[in-house]
């Protein structure tokens, strides 16, 4: 009799390595400037961004060669926004790891210029909006133990000659990125702040200046920075990529100034 020796139990494959999803990051403000070059450093590190903004054109210029940017109109102070803000990156790529809020508008003069409409949109762009954009977003990053990147400024911590109230809303944000990051570590959500110094971004021409003040504004800058230059967007952008990095796994409610040494003067 032939005895059958052929077995029908399973093969065992050595164990496979498991690719992690790639992480989804929300940024503000992401159509010029430092938010531009922050969508596209952390594309360029495999990351996928969801790139808010106003306007639908300067968004899709962010994007164009980075098909990890996905493009999101919406205005930061819109009723509502925050929260749909949130539900489209879940809804797209079902996670949230990092939040970005950088959307950020700049001017109200002196004292003595100011009313209540020239100071509504600096709180709420620069202070309401971050609060209510990281509270709709903070369900997701516990689940992910993700990470709150706010763009502060360095003169915030020092002084500007130029008006009062965009320094104190930037001021504010840093507090609450002290305050966020001792109520959020429990969670393993870690929130921290990058302070940038004279960078070259439209904010500063969208404070309505005329050439002669705008110009007058540079030269202060240059001389209140030790490295003696403006800094660039993506020298910026690497500096939230980095804080927002896995390696940067035990750093939180850290403010990190990237002004060219403005603020040690």
């Amino acid at each position: 009799m032939d005895i059958d020796v052929t077995t029908t139990a399973p093969l065992h494959h050595p164990p496979q390595d498991t690719v992690p999803p790639p992480r989804v990051a929300v940024v503000t403000g992401a159509g010029t400037g430092i938010g531009r070059a922050t969508a596209r450093a952390f594309a360029g590190q495999g990351v996928t961004v969801v790139a808010v903004g106003r306007r639908e054109t300067p968004l899709r210029e962010t994007a164009e060669g980075h098909p990890g940017i996905h493009p999101f109109v919406a205005d930061v102070t819109a009723e509502g926004a925050a929260e749909a803000i949130v539900s489209a990156a879940l809804a797209a790529h079902g996670r949230l790891d990092v939040l970005v809020n950088n959307a950020g508008v700049s001017g109200g003069g002196p004292l003595g210029t100011l009313d209540r409409s020239a100071l509504a949109p600096l709180l709420e762009t620069n202070l309401v909006a971050p609060v209510l954009l990281t509270q709709a977003a903070v369900p997701a990053l516990r689940a992910s133990r993700g990470v709150v990147v706010n763009v502060t400024t360095t003169v915030g911590q020092r002084g500007w000659p130029s008006g009062s109230v965009y320094p104190a809303t930037k001021s504010a944000l840093e507090t609450l990125t002290r305050c966020w990051a001792l109520e959020l570590a429990p969670d393993g959500v870690r929130v921290v702040a990058v302070a940038p110094g004279a960078i070259e971004t439209p904010i500063a021409e969208h404070m309505g200046l005329s050439p002669e003040r705008l110009a007058a504004l540079r030269a202060w800058q240059l001389a209140h920075t030790p490295l003696g230059r403006i800094g660039r967007p993506e020298e910026v952008a690497w500096a939230i990529t980095a804080l927002a990095a896995p390696d940067a796994a035990f750093l939180t409610g850290t403010v990190l100034p990237v002004d060219g040494g403005a603020l040690v003067t």
